[in-house]
């Protein structure tokens, strides 16, 4: 049997946010329900361990999120959460206890890409507090991203964001001197701080940057859609390598099915067989 890092659920595809550098889906917006969630928990058992709640949307949105943590305990997985940070005061209560959750991720790059009726530094402190309170009761890991560097470097918002970083953890160096965009820094016991430059998201309608590429999708990470639908990678946000659905279909069927067989070989060449995969910004980090 087939063994994965991790595999990709997208719990909803909705988000509460509209950030610049997140294009959008033109799928029909909804939330998996509760039967097909635990059809796919079932159908994965032995495939993999950790589960990351995140494709597209805002996880925390989800109003069975709660339940959706339980049945993850019933089933022995592990889950990361992505999360954009603005609702985290709102099911922090719900969420800290669940022995389920091993991760969350703050994407702090969201902040600077929409418009907010509440300041930088009320953004900050409602996860500043989270941290705090979640570390009080039990292990968590969380990282803290600023996934929006560009070829010039920091913005005026990020040097906030950083300075801010450094009295709340009362570091005694300049983060910007410690931080390269390949390496993580950690804050504090279980609290770390990663950084990465801009990426474009694959579509069709780039330019094609040819089929010389590796990438990691069916080799140790999978996606699942809101629908059901399988696709390799979490960067697949329209399903256009839809290679089955779990609804429909064994994993096991659809992961040696024709189309993923011929990829998963292909990028074992260092080959993109798919259209799809040769006009994506992310896979040159693999280069």
């Amino acid at each position: 049997m087939k063994k994965y890092k991790k595999v990709y659920i997208e719990i909803t595809n909705i988000c509460n946010l509209s950030c610049d550098f997140c294009p959008k889906t033109n799928r029909p917006k909804q939330f998996m329900g509760k039967s097909l969630f635990e059809e796919i928990l079932h159908k994965l058992k032995g495939y993999c361990e950790y589960l990351f709640f995140h494709v597209m949307g805002e996880p925390l949105l989800h109003p069975d999120l709660d339940n959706f943590l339980d049945l993850c305990l019933k089933y022995n997985y592990k889950v990361n959460i992505t999360t954009n940070g603005t609702l985290i005061e709102k099911v922090s209560d719900t969420i800290i206890p669940k022995p389920a959750l091993r991760q969350i991720n703050f994407s702090l790059h969201s902040f600077d890409a929409n418009t907010h009726n509440i300041t930088m530094d009320s953004y900050l402190d409602k996860i500043f507090k989270f941290i705090k309170t979640a570390l009080s009761q039990r292990d968590l890991l969380i990282s803290l991203r600023l996934w929006n560097l560009s070829q010039n470097g920091y913005n005026e918002k990020n040097i906030h964001v950083l300075q801010r970083i450094e009295k709340e953890f009362e570091l005694n160096y300049p983060l910007e001197q410690k931080l390269t965009p390949c390496n993580g820094l950690k804050l504090s016991d279980n609290v770390f701080l990663n950084q990465a430059t801009k990426f474009d998201w694959p579509d069709l309608n780039l330019e094609s940057s040819g089929s010389n590429a590796f990438c990691y999708g069916l080799r140790d990470q999978l996606a699942i859609l809101v629908d059901g639908s399988v696709v390799p990678c979490c960067l697949d946000r329209e399903g256009i390598i839809n290679l089955g659905n779990i609804k429909e279909q064994s994993l096991e069927d659809i992961i040696n099915s024709q189309r993923a067989t011929q990829l998963y070989e292909g990028f074992s060449r260092r080959h993109a067989v798919e259209e799809l995969c040769r006009r994506c910004g992310y896979r040159s980090r693999f280069n």
